[in-house]
């Protein structure tokens, strides 16, 4: 029997639903709004035992830095409020922090907000100041939040158009069945169909889609497949934030069918890795 929705509707609607917006309506959040997003704040918790702290960041500190180009992903405009959150520093905080603000934006979209996944370095800029961060947190990335401007800015268009959000890498290259050697069929999938290709549809940096995913029986191995020199050019290695990201859309689904598991760092085996890949964690069903 699946389990309640989370957010009040089919957690695979919210994903479908959810885009990078970069240009935002003067409009500013309700009250209630607002509220809401503060109290669903307090409960994430990471999957690795890292907590995240959020700030929800307004006024002429959110437009000010707005207006700036921010890490990789061009120009926000319009945005009047931004969420900030940090982790402490850890073996796992980059999957952390990327499960735990995906589910803060997954919420948002579910309350008709949009939001923007932007990487970079903020300890020295005002959102660092504006959350208290200290140097035993990190903060990779941010995001702006409020109500899309259904009048795309040249910029966001071409952003678009530049990051291929919608140019998915196919089943057969994301997924395997046993090892890498065989690609894994949506039938073999069976009732991990939906958890795998909500999974599928998650952001990442640069839409380089870094996980690749292994079903060996009553496991699901999950595998991070570096983009050569990638990290090198960035503060943090986002690919290990796009793992996070990851676990946070195949978790959500897979808890809303009522498929029972937990998140085990185990070992996968004999399973040969390919280049430049390595294990991260698999979910174990059924424990």
């Amino acid at each position: 029997m699946a389990n309640e929705q989370l957010f009040g509707t089919s957690i695979a609607k919210i994903i479908k639903k959810r885009l990078s917006i970069r240009t935002y309506l003067a409009q500013p959040m309700s009250p209630e709004i607002k509220e809401s997003l503060r109290e669903f704040f307090s409960t994430i918790r990471g999957l690795f035992g890292g907590t995240a702290r959020f700030n929800l960041v307004e006024s002429d500190l959110a437009a000010k830095e707005s207006n700036a180009k921010l890490g990789t992903y061009g120009v926000i405009r319009g945005a009047s409020a931004y969420v900030v959150a940090v982790v402490e520093k850890a073996d796992r905080d980059l999957e952390d922090f990327g499960y735990s603000l995906e589910k803060a934006i997954l919420y948002a979209t579910s309350l008709g907000l949009g939001t923007c996944w932007i990487g970079g370095t903020f300890k020295k800029s005002e959102f660092g100041k504006a959350i208290e961060q200290k140097d035993h947190e990190i903060m990779p990335c941010i995001t702006p939040i409020g109500y899309p401007n259904s009048r795309k800015s040249l910029i966001d268009s071409a952003m678009r158009f530049v990051a291929g959000s919608k140019n998915r890498k196919s089943w057969d290259e994301l997924f395997f069945n046993c090892d890498f050697s065989h690609p894994l069929s949506e039938q073999e999938a069976g009732k991990y169909v939906t958890p795998l290709e909500m999974l599928r549809l998650a952001p990442s940096a640069s839409n380089k889609q870094p996980w690749r995913i292994v079903k060996d029986t009553n496991k699901i191995h999950f595998y991070l497949q570096h983009t050569k020199g990638y990290s090198k050019l960035l503060a943090y290695d986002l690919q290990r934030v796009d793992m996070g990201i990851a676990m946070c859309h195949f978790e959500l689904t897979a808890k809303e069918l009522g498929i029972e598991g937990l998140w085990q760092i185990s070992d996968p085996g004999n399973i040969s890795t390919l280049q430049d890949t390595e294990y991260v964690v698999s979910w174990v069903e059924g424990i």
